[in-house]
């Protein structure tokens, strides 16, 4: 184990759900809601944790496959769900959802970090290109470990960059090849979407973001929200592992609709 016991786990990364854990010896957060919570009870037992180790929920947009099941998270973990107060205002208009969303919902600061666990985990939202109301990548501190999540990024900002710059593990999106969506079987509004700045971000713009953010601290990259139309995990790491190439980076794609690896980053 590291020094610090930083912990990550992906449950479910892609179109069909989305759920992500990082915690510490303690306990940690979810990122995202997007797995049905009884899946959520069994993939955390499976790492030693219960419910009572959750302590908040931190949303990155209002699409379905990353809200899921954000009505059960708040009537079962009864813990903080953080967002911003625009992808409040939209998922206030869920009737499934606002319900339940009032009494647990805190409001992400207008700039900076929040302390999301008192004295060890602040995150520090940013917003990224994607066709939701707004969708956030966080920057994450957790015991002083630096972590960046990206997933449903259209296309790369420059402060998207600059976090990822000082982050030791980083989560980013690696939806598709483009070779494949052009030749697969989306019509080509669907295609142009995809593509088109606000929809996802390809294995080479991964790989072209992965050599802007690159720094001597830097451990962990793990590819996430991988299509399983216009993408395969060996196409995404053969694309991407050219910028890494001698950098002793780890890299590895999380699995679309499974439970990845248990990482003690």
């Amino acid at each position: 184990m590291n020094a610090k016991g930083i912990r990550f786990q992906s449950f479910s990364s892609g179109s069909s759900g989305n759920c992500y854990y990082l915690g510490n010896g303690k306990g940690g957060i979810l990122i995202d809601a997007g797995i049905g919570i009884r899946r959520l009870k069994a993939q955390l037992a499976r790492i030693g944790l219960g419910f009572d180790k959750i302590h908040a929920v931190l949303i990155t947009h209002d699409h379905f496959d990353h809200i899921r099941s954000l009505g059960s998270y708040c009537k079962r973990l009864v813990k903080p769900i953080w967002m911003t107060r625009e992808l409040y205002a939209s998922l206030s208009k869920n009737w499934m959802i606002s319900p339940h969303l009032k009494p647990v919902v805190e409001l992400l600061p207008e700039s900076g970090p929040a302390e999301i666990v008192e004295g060890s985990i602040f995150a520090t939202p940013f917003v990224v290109p994607h066709d939701a109301t707004q969708t956030l990548g966080y920057a994450i501190e957790i015991d002083g470990y630096k972590f960046v999540i990206m997933t449903d990024i259209g296309s790369m900002t420059d402060e998207a960059i600059n976090y990822a710059k000082e982050a030791s593990t980083v989560v980013v999106e690696s939806n598709y090849d483009l070779g494949m969506l052009r030749r697969g079987p989306y019509p080509r509004p669907l295609q142009d979407r995809i593509c088109g700045g606000c929809g996802h971000l390809s294995n080479d713009e991964c790989a072209d973001a992965i050599r802007d953010f690159m720094h001597e601290g830097l451990r962990n990259i793990f590819l996430c929200h991988l299509s399983a139309q216009n993408n395969t995990p060996e196409l995404a790491l053969q694309t991407v592992s050219k910028a890494v190439e001698g950098t002793g980076v780890r890299l590895e794609a999380l699995p679309r609709t499974q439970a990845s690896a248990f990482y003690e980053l």
